[in-house]
């Protein structure tokens, strides 16, 4: 008998999966930068319209740039020409330029007063929506840069200001006990600068992106579970082929260490269509082709009630397995169960079939390189159960057993002694039924 082993790909490295999932989230983050830069653009527009305040035109030039760097960057995400640092730039581009914002547009276009106000006019917060894009990209190195970035240039931004202004106050500056009036000179001062509130709202943004970051951890971990545990399912239908029953392949993605390289008890069933190829000769090629598929699914739907797998289609038969990758109680009763169904379901598909069923220990397992496997079973009872298969034209039998298989019945059988059967060393005992 020719046995035919039929490898399928498994599916490539799982790292392009992340990798696109991480340019998708830097797209999209692409689109809710420009969706925010639109925002900017709307506010100070209406501000100019509605409050008559005149912007500086470099706030547009700096919002049309921003938008421009954005769209660029979209543009090569994914090319040849994309880099690694691109995004680190970016995101630095946009927290830099938030914190030099708070630096260089002035509060008010009429008297004199200290850029320090805008710190506490606006705030910290205009950063957050930045390090929240940043988690887009499903990178947490990219949201600890950003994080870092915006702690590091809101704190320069607060110096130099400071740094150039006449008088400051701080909370330092309160006496001991301090009274309402001497909270209202402080506080209220125009001269206020709040150095604690600089160091509370910094810690309390790094704190944050420290969690986004370790959420962001979580989430690729989750997704590259997600991406394994399908790759799994992937490898194991490629292993055993796309007729291994629902149940089993549960049962089998539930327990994946059952492909693993093993030796068990088991039995081995190895059925061939008789006069295959008289049958064939009289037909076409497609009418045999599509007559052979129906009948083969159909024998593997009767394998897979049996709670057998079928390991391999053999041109006009199959290999299947009881008792490995899938456990069972009994694999003897279970494969003779099967073997009986597999000759009523060839009659009434207008073939006749002969079936070789052996049992004992059986080594299997996933075999091949890492992007071609498939799961084989070999040995003496595999073997033997090819043999058993054969000879069954010889004594004219549907269904040929071993003494093992035989045994295990427990009922009265036609007993063949001393058969002596190609490729094994000793005449064995067959038995045979149906």
């Amino acid at each position: 008998m020719n046995i035919i082993s039929s490898k399928i790909p498994v599916s490539p490295p799982d790292g392009q999966r992340l990798e696109r999932a991480e340019r998708q989230g830097l797209r999209l983050a692409i689109i809710c930068r420009t969706v925010a830069i639109g925002a900017a653009f709307l506010w100070v527009a209406s501000s100019w319209f509605f409050l008559d305040y005149t912007p500086s035109p470099w706030v547009f030039i700096s919002l049309g740039a921003y938008t421009a760097i954005g769209i660029a960057h979209a543009c090569v995400i994914g090319t040849r020409f994309d880099r690694s640092w691109m995004k680190y730039a970016i995101y630095m581009v946009d927290t830099l330029g938030i914190c030099a914002a708070f630096a260089l547009f002035p509060i008010s276009q009429g008297a004199e007063i200290p850029q320090i106000i805008a710190f506490r006019a606006y705030g910290i917060y205009y950063l957050f929506p930045v390090i929240a894009m940043a988690t887009l990209s499903l990178s947490p190195l990219l949201v600890l840069w950003t994080g870092t970035v915006a702690v590091a240039g809101w704190w320069t931004v607060f110096l130099l200001i400071t740094s150039g202004m006449e008088r400051t106050l701080s909370w330092a500056d309160l006496a001991p006990a301090p009274s309402r009036a001497d909270y209202e000179n402080i506080f209220l001062s125009i001269d206020f600068i709040g150095r604690g509130n600089r160091v509370e709202e910094t810690g309390f943004l790094f704190i944050a992106t420290a969690i986004l970051a370790l959420a962001v951890l979580r989430a690729r971990q989750v997704f590259q579970a997600q991406v394994r545990a399908q790759a799994e399912r992937e490898r194991i239908a490629a292993t055993l082929g796309r007729y291994v029953p629902e149940a089993i392949a549960k049962r089998l993605i539930d327990n994946p260490a059952a492909l693993k390289p093993q030796e068990r008890h088991a039995a081995i069933l190895v059925m061939d269509i008789a006069g295959f190829t008289a049958y064939s000769s009289k037909r076409s090629p497609t009418e045999v082709i599509e007559r052979l598929n129906d009948f083969l699914a159909g024998c593997a739907d009767i394998t897979g009630r049996h709670n057998g797998v079928v390991i391999q289609f053999t041109g006009d038969g199959l290999m299947a397995s009881f008792g490995t990758p899938i456990d069972s109680d009994n694999p003897e009763r279970q494969s003779v169960a099967a073997s009986e169904e597999l000759v009523a379901q060839a009659r009434q598909s207008g073939f006749s079939v002969r079936i070789g069923l052996a049992a004992g220990p059986v080594a299997s397992g996933s075999i091949g390189s890492s992007d071609r496997q498939a799961f084989t079973v070999y040995g003496d009872t595999v073997n033997r159960a090819a043999r058993l298969e054969a000879h069954a034209k010889v004594l004219n039998r549907s269904i040929l057993l071993d003494r093992a298989v035989a045994i295990s019945l427990g009922s009265e059988l036609d007993q063949f002694d001393d058969q002596s059967l190609p490729g094994l060393s000793q005449a064995i005992t067959v038995y045979a039924t149906g």
